[in-house]
């Protein structure tokens, strides 16, 4: 071969070259060519594409007047070439013209045969060989949009099994074949290292693949998002571990809704992203304990583990990350069917002091768990219980008080068995804490909540109650609590119990309020609100009263005259009228950024003046569903407080 053409694909001896094409083949030539120069060290990948496409060139077809005789010359009008090999046999190269019939024709002893060579007839093996040796991200992205099987051999060659070499100054660093490919966006960078996100549709195995090949010469991916699967040719377990082998620096993984990803994916990704530092698993039915254990094995880098709603993962793989996984930071388990006392109490234990954050949903533990979680959570900052129908108890809930000193953020939600009880015990043994939530807790009273509130004397800073249908407006006068200097902010949603009575208390012990939200209680009057509002002695800077409906324009009177700090105002669905509105215009609110009276249906055109001169300072202003205010007077605020962005 060597004295046939160099290794610049200049033609040595043209004569030898087209006897050997002739007698054997240019498929024959053309792999022999390929193993000498592979052998040898001596290929290159732009002087094979070189020769291919030259003989592409003289292998145009033949013209409708163009004809052969047997033995001799061609007899044609053409410019074509003839190369006489012998007596017996020639060989004819037509010029260029419109391909209908490629490849050259041999003429002679009535031999007549089509010939069509390409680069096709290499078996894959070869194509890995060519492109693992291929110089730069330039190369290997043009050759990845030559066709999907090109694609697909070089998704199959791992990042450190590509020959790397200097790319000289001044000379652009590759091109995105996810361009050519899907039309994919752009890569972005995020947290210092490209990050990608493909959903619905776009979310296959061929952009899968374009992704690794175009991203492989910048370090790969560093953060990689799959949100849902194309119905028709959606992501399985080969667009992911082409991820895997181009991406190998890949930190943080998030799967969701991809059914067709199982094990053989995700050891993949165990084998070749040892820097895995957060994973995400939701809606992946077909992982199961073996990949997530085979994760836990090979990436102790991990810090943050999400599972949620995946019937294959147990126990057994919970006991693998915390054997092997030491850095965990934070865990969230939600509805796995498999997952009980023994892998959450297994989890926790073994778990050192890096981790600060749990969360806990919808599952099938007992107050096991969360006493394990009392006991080895001195770590602890961030807890969330949810749905555990049989998880936390009074007696589970004061553990968790004694045995998590540094708990800072508690989210109690659904837990049928905590009582008053439970919440008073927490609140005077979590000396920490700094914000309270708890949604549809439904064993607890006014009683208990003020209770809680003056036990927390110390740092608590945010209390949230939401959808507590236990809450009942208390019937008799409460004895005096010490009050909770440190709340800042108050938030009761929903909860259609709590009544006037009730909200005089609250003023009384939280004086340094500075948000307030109230919306849903349809019991408080404005004779209840009117003391919380006295109260404050460091003035209200954001409430919410929307469908509050027996609330009247008397609470903005007391708004408008006592908070000069308010910046956000809700009064949706209020039963506030136009005297309202300019009385809130005639007070001292300065810095009133946020104004909604959304519903209020008393509220009518007259209100322009006071709601012109409120928008000097006003950034958005929410009237929508006031029906008594003509779209005349709205085309007029529009124009008129052009800096303020009105709904209407």
């Amino acid at each position: 071969m060597p004295a046939l053409v160099n290794i610049r694909g200049e033609f040595l001896m043209p004569y030898l070259w087209w006897v050997f094409v002739s007698s054997f083949g240019f498929d024959l030539f053309l792999v022999s060519w390929l193993l000498y120069g592979l052998k040898t060290g001596t290929f290159r990948f732009l002087d094979f594409v070189t020769v291919h496409i030259t003989w592409n060139c003289l292998s145009g077809s033949l013209g409708d007047d163009d004809f052969y005789s047997e033995g001799g010359s061609l007899c044609s009008g053409d410019s074509g070439v003839v190369f006489s090999i012998g007596s017996h046999v020639e060989i004819y190269c037509p010029p260029r013209k419109r391909s209908r019939i490629s490849g050259p024709y041999i003429v002679g002893r009535n031999l007549f045969e089509d010939k069509r060579p390409s680069i096709d007839v290499l078996p894959d093996e070869c194509l890995f060989e060519i492109f693992r040796r291929l110089p730069g991200g330039r190369e290997r992205s043009a050759s990845a949009c030559v066709s999907k099987r090109w694609l697909t051999v070089l998704s199959s060659v791992r990042s450190s099994e590509f020959n790397r070499s200097k790319i000289p100054q001044g000379q652009p660093e590759t091109i995105s074949v996810e361009k050519a490919v899907n039309n994919a966006d752009e890569d972005i960078e995020c947290d210092g290292y490209l990050t990608r996100c493909v959903e619905g549709k776009k979310a296959t195995d061929v952009r899968l693949a374009a992704i690794a090949v175009g991203t492989s010469s910048r370090g790969g991916l560093g953060k990689l998002s799959i949100r849902g699967s194309n119905a028709l040719r959606g992501i399985s377990n080969f667009g992911l571990s082409a991820i895997a082998r181009g991406c190998p620096s890949l930190r943080v993984l998030s799967l969701w809704n991809v059914p067709s990803i199982g094990d053989e994916g995700i050891y993949e990704i165990a084998r070749e992203c040892h820097s895995l530092e957060k994973l995400d698993l939701c809606q992946c039915p077909s992982i199961s304990n073996s990949g997530l254990a085979a994760i836990a094995e090979s990436c102790p880098n991990l810090t943050s583990l999400t599972i949620e709603s995946c019937p294959s993962i147990g126990n057994e793989s919970l006991q693998a990350i915390a054997k092997f996984c030491p850095k965990l930071q934070s865990i969230t388990i939600k509805d796995c069917a498999l997952v009980g006392d023994q892998g959450i109490a297994s989890l926790l234990s073994s778990a050192s002091t890096a981790l600060t954050k749990v969360k806990l949903q919808a599952l099938n533990i007992t107050d096991y768990s969360v006493a394990v979680i009392g006991h080895y959570g001195k770590s602890i900052t961030n807890l969330v219980l949810c749905g555990l129908q049989n998880g936390v108890t009074d007696l589970s809930l004061e553990a968790l008080g004694r045995g998590c000193p540094n708990l800072k953020y508690m989210c109690l939600r659904k837990c049928c068995f905590v009582s008053d009880n439970g919440l008073v015990a927490f609140a005077k043994a979590a000396g920490s804490l700094e914000s309270l939530q708890l949604e549809e807790v439904n064993r607890i009273t006014q009683q208990g909540i003020l209770t809680a509130l003056s036990s927390c004397i110390s740092k608590l800073k945010s209390v949230s109650m939401v959808k507590c249908m236990g809450i009942k407006d208390l019937s008799t006068e409460f004895p005096m609590l010490s009050p909770c200097e440190s709340l800042r902010c108050l938030s009761i949603r929903s909860c259609p119990g709590f009544g006037s009575t009730s909200l005089a208390m609250v003023g009384k012990l939280c004086p340094q309020l500075h948000h307030l939200d109230l919306s849903g209680l349809c019991g408080i009057t404005d004779a209840g609100l009117l003391p919380l509002l006295e109260s404050c002695e460091a003035g209200l800077a954001k409430v919410n009263l929307s469908d509050c409906s027996n609330l009247t324009d008397e609470v903005v009177l007391a708004l408008a005259r006592q908070l000069p700090l308010l910046n956000d105002l809700d009064v949706s669905k209020c039963s506030i009228t136009d005297s309202g509105v300019v009385a809130l215009s005639h007070g001292s609110q300065h810095n009133l950024q946020i104004l909604s009276f959304s519903g209020c249906s008393m509220i009518s055109n007259e209100s322009r003046p006071a709601l012109e001169q409120l928008g000097r300072t006003l950034v958005g202003l929410n009237l929508q569903h006031c029906n008594s205010i003509s779209s005349n007077t709205i085309e007029s605020l529009t124009e008129n407080l052009w800096r303020c962005d009105i709904l209407s």
